[in-house]
């Protein structure tokens, strides 16, 4: 028996193995081919300028020596040995390390916050003493409202560094691919062809995006693997054939002759040195879709050896090879008889690169508009199989203009470079700085331990952004004002947001005046569903009110629907329905709240009505099965649904449930010892939260055993009738449309903001039916000014 256990255990252990060798292998597609197309342009854009090739060869050797420790310290030693462990539930990326530290200190910005999130699987914590220097940072973030505001600023930076980076790199990728047309056409016609045909591709390559990564993503690994197996091959060569004793100039002595006698022009030309880590953030951002080992297996083993064997041999054959010294290219370096095939690799693996920043931008401006930060725009699910690969039309036709725009505006490799050197050392920066305090927060590291880290590759990251900002005007402009544009509109957004959930926090109406609706008043109950869409998590919103003032009617089954983030990067489907009753059963009145992570797919409309009615049913069994056994028991502690006469109920976590006759009424006291909670109170005091999900199958029965004789079951038959009833006379959507105003005596900044950015931001962006893609002919909006 111990013989064939081992032999299952080698068995899974070899299958674990392969699986993370696939990974790895795909891994290249993905994540790599910026990083990987970088050799293309970092020693031309390193001495374009600043610094010249000179027959002692100290520049040259200098700039190797730079490379290769840089390429050693931040790639390797940085994000693959450190930063890859700060992930997320397996999600890396900016983002991800907010919601870590958002959910172990409370500095998070995000409204209608309830404790009944911390029971997420997801939201998981890891059980450490907390140290009392931890403590105190900690209590120090939530203690100063300002510093919530610094981190969430901080994190806005880093995102529209990335999306700055996703206009400038499919850029500087495919121009310098397609320079290498230079060495085979005269300058004059080279001249003129070069815009046009990188303007070409980069059209091709966003009207392309429509179709979706996975259409086209099956060949770009294998394209990755060639390119990287052929620079490390021509770099083989290079060294052998030219300069076997170039490795010499891996020592950092080299660093220090190359600054003794370039001094503030070589300071200079780093902004030209680190474009050697450009997309190396995309080790850290592109977590989710592969796994910690396949990564650091991809890179450490062929990405990174390629990459410091291409830029050897570049440097072993300019070291002999002078006459070229106005003319540094990657291209001179491959030997004339293989350059149309180099050429060809090139352009495929640029636009190989080019696609998986621009993926990477789609990724992370849905993740911000989850959060609230980014104007709601329509997002396109291209695959049903792999998860989280979407398309944003608006998005995508912006960055191809931009994309065209900088090409035509810059048309050199140094201004394109300099752009792109800042926009990559700035998001370096701000992910430094956020593990910093994942170390201490999630991480329950000595300071210390953070500081020096924050010191070490703090200090090499600020080098280098000095020298990109010091060509403030001649390119390095350009990612500081999309930055900055990018950062207005996202705070604006979602302040603008915030204060409209304080208002309507504010003016939310009783739930007496909703159990004051009747008859008597002129109030009529139609036939359907009616779902009130709000952000409140408890009471009644007013645009309902409004709607009820105007329209004396509402629909027989009311639904308040609450969809919310919550700071995770998933919400297990079993665990996204928070239900719960409105009122006394009779008034067939519930609130639904609906979780998703900021990674989650949201449901289209017609997947998220059937389910909505399916979780209802299940919550309707529940709670009448609970009152039932409370009643059995002798106990009154869940007084039964028809009994309850005012107040919010208790809401259930309503998962994956078997409801049958026997499953009901075998409820014991085991249940309530597995409930998540048995007090929860939300930022607004609502009842409690139980858990009611078990492994099994869904399945709601809307039908029961006949017990005429039993109340309960007529009860439960009649509620459940109704809520069919309802489901087969439709289902109505009900928004707010608001328009948002700046109170009376707020400062001019506040009504620029509100009245003119937020609600100029409001008008042209979609509409919140847009988004939910909810049927024109089942949308009631009502307007009212917050």
């Amino acid at each position: 028996m111990d013989v064939e256990d081992e032999k299952c255990w080698q068995k899974s252990k070899k299958d674990s193995w392969r699986t993370t060798l696939l990974l790895a292998y795909q891994s290249l597609g993905v994540v790599y081919g910026d990083l990987s197309t970088s050799p293309l342009y970092v020693y031309r854009s390193t001495f374009a300028e600043d610094i010249q090739h000179s027959e002692t060869n100290e520049e040259i050797f200098g700039v190797l020596s730079f490379v290769f420790w840089t390429l050693t310290l931040v790639p390797l030693c940085k994000y693959v040995f450190i930063v890859l462990r700060a992930d997320d539930n397996g999600e890396g990326g900016t983002f991800a390390l907010y919601s870590s530290i958002c959910r172990h200190a409370k500095v998070s910005l995000l409204p209608n916050r309830q404790v009944a999130d911390e029971s997420l699987s997801t939201y998981k914590l890891e059980q450490l003493p907390d140290r009392e220097y931890n403590s105190k940072v900690r209590m120090l973030l939530e203690k100063y409202k300002f510093l919530h505001t610094a981190l969430l600023i901080l994190v806005l930076l880093g995102t529209c560094m990335v999306i700055g980076d996703g206009v400038l790199t499919p850029v500087i990728s495919v121009f310098s691919a397609v320079s290498g047309l230079e060495l085979s056409m005269s300058k004059g016609h080279h001249e003129y062809a070069m815009i046009p045909i990188t303007c070409f591709i980069l059209v091709c390559l966003f009207a392309l995006q429509h179709y979706g990564t996975h259409r086209v993503g099956f060949f770009f690994a294998p394209i990755v693997l060639v390119w990287l197996i052929c620079i490390s091959g021509l770099g083989l060569y290079n060294i052998i054939h030219w300069n076997p004793q170039v490795y010499q100039a891996l020592s950092p002595y080299y660093m220090l002759k190359f600054f003794k006698k370039t001094k503030k022009q070589g300071w200079m030309s780093l902004g030209g040195i680190l474009l050697c880590i450009t997309g190396s953030e995309a080790m850290f951002a592109d977590l989710g879709h592969f796994s910690y080992a396949a990564i650091q297996i991809a890179f450490t083993f062929l990405v990174y050896p390629a990459l410091i064997l291409a830029y050897m041999g570049q440097a072993a054959y300019l070291s002999k090879n002078h006459q070229n010294v106005d003319h540094i290219s990657y291209y001179v370096s491959v030997p004339e008889s293989l350059r149309w095939p180099v050429l060809a690799i090139a352009i495929l693996a640029s636009v190989v690169g080019s696609q998986a920043i621009i993926s990477g931008t789609f990724s992370i401006i849905n993740q911000s508009q989850s959060l609230g930060c980014f104007p709601r725009v329509k997002v396109v699910h291209t695959s049903d199989k792999i998860h989280g690969q979407i398309y944003i039309p608006e998005i995508n036709w912006i960055l191809m203009i931009l994309c065209i725009a900088v090409t035509i505006g810059f048309r050199d490799i140094k201004h394109m470079g300099n752009a792109s050197g800042l926009a990559v050392m700035a998001v370096m920066l701000v992910t430094t700085c956020l593990t910093s305090l994942v170390i201490i927060l999630c991480w329950h590291k000595p300071p210390i331990i953070a500081l020096c880290f924050l010191l070490f590759f703090g200090s090499i990251e600020l080098l280098y952004f000095s020298a990109s900002l010091v060509k403030f005007c001649e390119g390095a402009w350009l990612p500081i004002l999309l930055a900055l544009f990018l950062v207005t509109v996202m705070f604006v957004w979602h302040y603008a947001t915030i204060k409209k959930y304080e208002y309507d926090l504010h003016n939310k109406v009783s739930l007496e005046w909703l159990l004051a609706l009747g008859p008597t008043l002129g109030i009529c109950r139609v036939p359907g569903i009616g779902l009130v869409f709000t952000d409140l998590t408890s009471g009644i919103p007013a645009n309902f009110s409004r709607f009820v003032t105007n329209l004396p009617a509402f629909h027989r089954v009311l639904v308040f629907v609450c969809v919310k983030s919550v700071p995770v990067p998933f919400v297990p489907p079993a665990e996204r329905y928070l239900v719960g009753r409105v009122g006394p059963a009779s008034l067939r009145a519930y609130r639904c709240i609906v979780r998703y992570g900021y990674r989650d797919v949201h449901q289209d409309v017609d997947s998220f009505e059937s389910d909505l009615v399916k979780r209802l049913a299940d919550f309707i069994h529940y709670d009448w099965c609970r009152s039932q056994t409370s009643t059995d028991r002798g106990t009154d502690d869940h007084p039964s649904a028809s009994e309850r006469s005012s107040g919010e109920h208790r809401l259930a976590v309503v998962g994956n449930i078997d409801f049958t006759r026997s499953l009901v009424f075998e409820v014991d006291e085991s249940m309530q010892q597995e409930s998540v909670s048995c007090g929860f109170q939300t930022v607004e005091s609502i009842g409690d939260i139980i858990e009611m999900s078990t492994p099994k199958e869904r399945r709601v029965r809307f039908a029961i055993d006949d017990d005429p004789e039993d109340p309960t079951e007529v009860q439960l038959r009649q509620e459940l009738e109704d809520l069919m009833a309802a489901q087969q006379s439709g289902t109505a959507f009900i928004l707010g449309h608001s328009h948002v105003k700046a109170k009376q005596g707020s400062s001019v900044f506040k009504r620029i903001a509100v009245n003119f950015g937020y609600n100029f931001l409001r008008r042209n962006c979609r509409g919140p039916d847009v988004v939910l893609k909810v049927p024109p002919a089942s949308l009631l909006e009502v307007g009212i000014t917050s």
